[in-house]
């Protein structure tokens, strides 16, 4: 017998009591032979994340609902009676109806995008009564979300994407548990009281979020595993301030204070509360066989809790053949915040997100807000005495958009954009430099929120709410009702009196079209990237550029964003048109020594607009044409001629083209651009 086999159909009320297996056996196949855990990958920095919230990618019946034509002003895809603030309150207040089975029905879709890991948003079982659609107010950390699956759902799931070569991180809690008890005297939400002062608890809540003194056996009520009903699990501190830098000190106020929602604080001055959260996800691992976790809210864990929790999770998962468990953490704030928690955890922890000024800076560039030093600049302070290469390709995952915009306008990168494709700028730039890249859901379909001039109805647009970040893939007509009424399956009625949360402010249409000019630029991106290890783990070099006759320099905003990447005697060169309405050119340096040889030239392999109109492109710079190496009489630099690069495209060249009887192109037969592609082997 495994672990899985004994386990799947079981429902454990007490964490402490589950024989966690140390065997890499996963489970048994229909001939009984053994089938191990799937295997981590040697280097994170080769793959290419894409985050989701369950909740809001695929219901799994999209594929009965007409696609969106993007070709179409969104008006058109608006039901009648449609109104702004019922759509609005459709997003922020109710569960649409995203499951488990959903992700599994567009595997393939995320497969040819290009997707290698997919990192999926929490599927912990919230309280029934709320409407916490996220995920992060967790009630039973053993249990599986009804309205998401069960934990079959979540097993065939991660297998599935195994099957397709894909990895599976799962989003996990464990600063904090839902609003599960309120304070003495039916408080909810006292004032914060510094350490080592704490309150009283008071009641539970039960499953219709009333007070009850006990919570008994009733798997609704309070929190769960039973473990976890312990007062010494919580600094029961109140709630106060979120938003302090002292990340150094494991007392200080951002570390204790509850969460906005009234989510409880753990308290990990008590040895126990770590273990026995910690023992929770381990159940996850065993269980499920999923690849990595993302840490929610890890600036607001101890330091050295998060270093046990961190060592103690990769410890159990090397035990089952799991060698480089992914690890990455949430460490909102500055990035100097994010390089300390990677510092003080060091191995414990792979990455940090790039959630920080980072991001906001990437979009910048992105957009030709910002200089293109801004943003290269900033991964010298990540490390500056190692250098950044290899560090900042392991240490760090890059991010253009995601579900909380921490820093930065709550609205997404296409919002307000300078055209439809200015997002594959900024992809770009997540793709090709050192780091690891994730895509937000939706991103490859462009979503930019409602037209600028219907955003006089949404007075909240861009001003702190979250919501407008987490719009539906799949177009659900209508969301779940309120509470326990939308709660599957004896509750999964829907609240026909609001419109599904769809995207650009529609309902009834999904949005995985595959032939959406941002997709189809960006799964070419990500094939060219995971055609070359130079773009994946090269050193990097940003590169001076010139225009009419001007000295070699780093270009200011809005001109052509230039580095190079540098793999032990082969250089490739990415170029970005960081201007959103008109074409750029320029002479780009490239590396003398590597390219000093008479009749050197590079080639190009990549051609974002070329991706898009096939064999029927006539531009600049096609694919597989090549480009000689000039050397400057005066500074003896050496340098390439672009020219014509279009608003927001990208190229991509090399200098050492793979020999013509192995060149192939990287779509299939359905999507070939007419233009042959130098492809290598990882």
């Amino acid at each position: 017998m495994t672990f899985l086999s004994e386990a799947l159909n079981d429902h454990p009320k007490a964490v402490r009591s589950i024989p966690l297996p140390h065997s890499p056996v996963f489970r048994t196949d229909e001939a009984g032979r053994e089938i191990p855990y799937h295997p981590s990958p040697v280097a994170w920095a080769g793959e290419v994340l894409y985050f989701l919230l369950p909740d809001r990618f695929s219901d799994g019946l999209d594929h009965n609902r007409p696609a969106f034509d993007h070709t179409k002003p969104p008006s058109a895809a608006r039901p009648a009676g449609f109104r702004w603030d019922k759509w609005a309150q459709s997003g922020g207040e109710r569960w649409q109806g995203g499951t488990l089975q959903g992700i599994a029905s567009h595997l393939d879709y995320l497969s040819h995008l290009g997707v290698t890991a997919l990192w999926i948003g929490p599927i912990f079982k919230q309280r029934r009564h709320t409407d916490e659609y996220h995920g992060y107010a967790i009630q039973n950390f053993l249990e599986v979300d009804p309205h998401f699956g069960d934990r079959k759902d979540l097993v065939n799931l991660v297998g599935a994407a195994h099957q397709r070569g894909m990895r599976v991180i799962l989003d996990v809690v464990f600063n904090h548990s839902g609003h599960n008890w309120d304070y003495a005297g039916n408080v909810e939400n006292p004032s914060y009281r510094p350490w080592p002062a704490y309150y009283e608890r008071g009641p539970w809540l039960n499953a219709d979020g009333e007070h009850t003194a006990a919570i008994a056996d009733d798997p609704e009520a309070g929190v769960w595993p039973q473990e976890l009903q312990r007062d010494e699990c919580y600094t029961r501190a109140g709630q106060g301030n979120l938003g302090g830098e002292d990340v150094d000190d494991d007392h200080a106020e951002i570390k204790r204070t509850d969460f906005a929602g009234a989510f409880r604080d753990f308290n990990f001055d008590d040895p126990d509360t770590l273990n026995d959260i910690t023992r929770c996800f381990k159940y996850w691992i065993a269980l499920t066989d999923i690849d990595g976790m993302r840490l929610d809210t890890l600036k607001h864990v101890p330091k050295d809790a998060a270093r046990n929790f961190c060592g103690a999770i990769k410890e159990f998962a090397a035990n089952l053949g799991k060698d480089n468990f992914f690890l990455v953490g949430e460490v909102a704030g500055s990035d100097a915040s994010a390089g300390k928690y990677l510092d003080a955890l060091e191995l414990n922890l792979n990455a940090a997100l790039d959630i920080g000024s980072s991001r906001v800076v990437l979009s910048g560039v992105a957009k030709g807000l910002e200089a293109p030093s801004d943003y290269f600049s900033v991964m010298q302070p990540w490390n500056p005495t190692l250098g950044s290469h290899r560090y900042s390709a392991q240490r760090h995952v890059k991010i253009v958009d995601d579900h909380d915009h921490v820093c930065g306008a709550k609205v997404r990168f296409s919002c307000d954009a300078s055209n439809d494709h200015q997002v594959c700028a900024a992809t770009a730039i997540q793709l090709l430099t050192l780091g690891i890249p994730c895509i937000y859901y939706g991103t490859e379909q462009g979503f930019a929120g409602p037209e600028k001039n219907e955003r006089q109805y949404l007075p909240d647009y861009g001003n702190g709410a979250d919501k407008y970040l987490r719009e539906t893939m799949f177009g659900a007509p209508h969301p779940h009702k309120h509470g326990a009424q939308g709660v599957p399956p004896s509750g999964d009625g829907f609240d026909i009196d609001l419109p599904g949360f769809g995207a650009f402010g529609t309902a009834g249409c999904h949005f995985f079209n595959q032939e959406h000019p941002v997709y189809r630029r960006i799964h070419d991106l990500i094939a060219i990237r995971q055609s070359y290890p130079t773009l994946r783990y090269g050193r990097q070099y940003a590169r001076p550029i010139r225009n009419f006759g001007a000295p070699f320099t780093i270009p200011g905003s809005g001109e052509l964003i230039a580095w190079s990447r540098i793999l032990d005697e082969e250089e490739m060169l990415c170029v970005v048109n960081g201007h959103g309405n008109e074409a750029r050119g320029a002479d780009i340096l490239v590396d003398r020594a590597l390219n000093a040889t008479p009749g050197s030239s590079f080639t190009v392999v990549a051609n974002s607009l070329q991706s898009v109109q096939g064999s029927a492109y006539q531009g600049a710079h096609p694919i597989g044409s090549k480009l000689a190496v000039q050397m400057d009489k005066a500074s003896g630099c050496a340098f390439v001629e672009i020219r014509g690069l279009g608003p927001s495209e990208v190229l991509v060249l090399t200098d050492k083209p793979e020999p013509a009887q192995r060149l192939q192109a990287s779509r299939p037969a359905s999507r070939q651009t007419g233009a042959q592609r130098p492809m290598r082997k990882p």
